[in-house]
């Protein structure tokens, strides 16, 4: 389907295009290019898009934004800025369409409560949704400019990590309803405190359109920031908690693969099977639920019953006899506990083991030594029988175990993947869980690559 025509890019963007083209996607990577994209030519802190278009229009894209001449039979929008065209360009998109829309934040949950959302809305109409991590000030405008005409839903992430980063965005999103799952200490080395943490992820009741629904974790630390935010955003709120609320989670029966959920949504008795385990998913479903409930979407018992975590946020699968439990993507402390408690519900085979890969926990600030020592309890609270380390903080954590837990600790990831790889053995359930730039997707690839050698 045709996303963008020329002449409707360019009356987005008041750019001027050159060549007749219709494109169906939108990208600022080369790299992901897909046939028939409008390549975006954005200048970011480490690239410059210019640089790539060759390689943009050679993947296939249909033409390309870009802010200079990259030759003159280049079917092209030519703008004064492509970060701006690209903000232009998502806000005639939004305009244009009658999407009911969900904008989702928070220190921990978001990208799973996005995708449990998409899942959902899927199944009552065309939805799009933020993909990945797409959530920051490049990814949030390409995300919304990517929004089909005719959906009827779209669900899009929002993050930060410095105040005012999601006020923007939110006026861009323009959401009907927005759900804050959790205010946690992440990325607070940029704060002073975590009220401000709170006020950040407040922005988002911004851009809400009026009559709008803010969704919030009535169990949170500051949630009355929050709900103060709400109220000056003229918001109605909806609350979740594990004690009153509009959602409140009555009972969850938890194992390796799910939880059976007993809920009670609006004063309506609700029980249902979530294919994702743990207490913190079947928690965060509550808020969910009540933003399918502001969107006017009933649940679906069958899709929530199939739904699994993405990978690298919980992502469970048997690779060569042993099982992996990807939390690879991101951490904090409140994301460790959370995943500490799905590995401890994880039975290995006859003969497994209970594996942890860790990373540092990055962005935390403070007295973080103190913030990775404190994962000690926790992790052997789950039976962890070998621990391997990444990173300076994580050595912390690492020299504190018996010696007979301790496999290997490296200065990061990549060196640390090839030993952890060559530890595992059938039966094994492996965790492997530590923040983006530590870069543990490099150990998720080893155990790939063992698997697939029949190691």
């Amino acid at each position: 389907m045709t996303l963008w025509t020329a002449g409707e890019a360019a009356a987005a963007t008041g750019g001027a295009p050159r060549g007749r083209w219709e494109a169906s996607g939108v990208a600022i990577d080369s790299r992901t290019i897909a046939a028939g994209d409008l390549f975006v030519a954005v200048a970011g802190p480490n690239h410059d898009g210019h640089c790539f278009v060759g390689q943009a229009m050679a993947g296939g894209a249909a033409a390309a934004m870009v802010s200079r001449d990259c030759g003159a039979d280049l079917p092209s929008l030519h703008v004064r800025d492509t970060q701006a065209g690209l903000y232009a360009l998502a806000r005639a998109a939004r305009a244009r369409s009658t999407a009911r829309i969900a904008a989702v934040t928070g220190s921990v949950g978001k990208t799973g409560c996005k995708e449990l959302l998409f899942d959902l809305l899927s199944r009552a109409g065309p939805t799009e949704a933020s993909r990945g991590n797409l959530n920051n000030e490049w990814g949030a405008p390409l995300s919304v400019a990517r929004l089909p005409r005719e959906a009827a839903f779209a669900v899009f992430e929002l993050g930060m990590n410095h105040a005012g980063e999601i006020a923007p965005l939110s006026r861009l999103v323009r959401p009907h309803a927005a759900l804050v799952t959790a205010i946690a200490p992440a990325h607070t080395v940029f704060f002073g405190s975590l009220a401000e943490v709170a006020d950040a992820k407040a922005e988002i009741f911004e851009g809400l359109e009026p009559g709008g629904t803010a969704v919030l974790n009535a169990d949170t630390p500051h949630i009355e920031r929050l709900e103060a935010a709400a109220v000056r955003a003229g918001a109605g709120i909806l609350r979740f908690s594990r004690r009153a609320g509009d959602a409140v989670l009555l009972h969850a029966a938890l194992d390796a693969s799910g939880s059976d959920i007993a809920a009670e949504i609006r004063g309506t008795r609700f029980d249902f099977r979530l294919g994702a385990p743990g207490e913190h998913w079947a928690f965060n479903a509550l808020g969910v639920l009540l933003v399918l409930d502001a969107l006017g979407v009933a649940p679906d018992p069958e899709a929530l019953a199939a739904f699994h975590p993405p990978a690298g946020r919980g992502a469970r699968r048997t690779l060569g006899g042993f099982t992996l439990i990807d939390e690879s993507y991101n951490a904090s402390p409140a994301a460790m506990s959370a995943a500490f408690s799905v590995f401890g519900l994880a039975e290995p085979g006859p003969g497994g083991r209970r594996i942890a890969v860790l990373g540092d926990m990055l962005e935390l600030g403070g007295d973080v030594g103190s913030a990775h020592d404190a994962l000690a309890g926790p992790l052997e609270e789950t039976g962890v029988d070998l621990v391997f380390a990444a990173g300076p903080e994580m050595r912390r954590l690492y020299d504190r175990l018996p010696p007979g837990q301790r496999g290997a600790h490296r200065p990061d990831a990549a060196e640390l993947a090839p030993l952890a790889a060559a530890a595992v053995a059938p039966g094994d359930v492996v965790l492997v869980k530590g923040s983006l730039g530590m870069g543990m997707k490099a150990v998720i690839e080893a155990l790939e690559r063992r698997a697939e050698a029949g190691g």
